[in-house]
């Protein structure tokens, strides 16, 4: 078994996330196996910044997919993606709606209830709709145990989560330039699945780009319990140990690890870059007072990457049509080179020339 540290790791997982050279356009990158989260909206476009130097281009659509949340995905991407994320059987099903606002008959439903709610999307979806509209002519089609009293608007919702995790079967998308979260059918429209189906490659893909990895970084990624995902847990593997953890990645990715050369350059990541999206954390931020100034309750920031490691962490906010961005360093960092990647920020978000702030943590 091989061996190696966090710093080869990190080299490995920034040339695999295209954050070592930018490409020319999206076509070239390897994240949109995956997907790019767009949490909150307009970073996944922030994240694609970051890559390439055409992130508006690509074609590419905005869709709830992984663990319900939005991401950019190739348009073709979407009918393998929809019998990737379906669930690999009833227990899992329900494990991945679960929520306290749901009676524990729901539970009891699994996979029905995600055949339920994505049949009745297809209904409802059928031209631009505002997601409010679309919830509450959903919640009249699927059985009652999905739903909830809602006090506030005195009537019964379909959970929040389960709605947003049929997305990829239900066969919709999001309008990503719409100020407020509207669905319109995606085209292609695939078929409900009859089972999981790609499950496996789509592991794979986690693991070729925040590998060297766990079962249980993805089955967290992927919204899922390490015993449903056994069963799809993909073959030729190669095991490393990572500061004595015990790891995998494809094992056509083994030499590209142990390989990886030092990295050098700064990127601003959002924050929900897929580079973050990696479930071993103490891994990305190993001092856990950065940790939780990365991930927070509420509001992450964005974090600056630099020479091969984790730097920092940035805001942004919009004044009088320019860019302000704060960033707080934890060791120092090229000015010069954080004064660019505000600018790709500021032009991403179609504002005029960013302005720079900087302190140390």
């Amino acid at each position: 078994m091989s061996s190696v540290g966090r710093g080869q790791v990190m080299r490995y997982r920034i040339m695999r996330n295209d954050l070592h050279e930018r490409v020319k356009t999206v076509d070239d990158l390897a994240v949109l196996d995956l997907g790019v989260p767009n949490v909150p909206a307009g970073s996944a476009r922030q994240a694609l910044a970051a890559r390439c130097a055409d992130p508006l281009g690509g074609g590419l659509v905005l869709a709830w997919s992984t663990r319900g949340a939005p991401h950019l995905h190739r348009p073709a991407d979407l009918p393998g993606l929809a019998a990737a994320l379906w669930p690999l059987g009833h227990a899992d099903a329900a494990a991945r709606f679960a929520t306290n606002q749901l009676p524990k008959e729901a539970g009891k439903l699994g996979i029905e209830a995600f055949r339920a709610t994505a049949a009745a999307l297809r209904e409802v979806v059928t031209r631009p709709t505002a997601k409010g509209e679309v919830s509450r002519a959903v919640s009249d089609r699927v059985p009652a145990e999905l739903t909830y009293d809602c006090k506030a608007c005195r009537s019964r919702h379909i959970s929040g989560g389960l709605f947003q995790l049929c997305g990829p079967a239900g066969g919709v998308r999001l309008d990503e330039d719409a100020p407020r979260t509207v669905l319109l059918p995606a085209d292609p429209r695939p078929p409900i699945p009859a089972e999981a189906a790609g499950t496996a490659a789509f592991v794979r893909a986690y693991l070729r780009l925040l590998g060297p990895a766990t079962p249980g970084d993805a089955a967290k990624y992927l919204g899922t319990s390490v015993t449903a995902l056994k069963a799809v847990w993909p073959a030729d593997l190669a095991e490393v140990s990572v500061d004595g953890r015990r790891a995998w990645l494809p094992e056509e990715d083994l030499g590209a690890l142990l390989a990886a050369p030092p990295v050098r350059g700064v990127r601003l990541l959002p924050p929900s870059d897929p580079f973050l999206q990696a479930r071993d954390r103490d891994l990305l931020v190993p001092d856990k007072s950065q940790q939780k100034e990365v991930w927070r309750i509420l509001g992450n920031p964005g974090v600056v990457l630099a020479d091969g490691d984790l730097a920092g962490t940035w805001r942004a906010r919009a004044v009088r049509k320019r860019l302000e961005v704060t960033v707080s360093l934890w060791r120092p960092v090229d000015p010069a080179a954080l004064e660019a990647e505000a600018e790709t920020v500021a032009a991403v978000r179609g504002l005029a020339a960013a302005s720079l702030g900087t302190h140390e943590a």
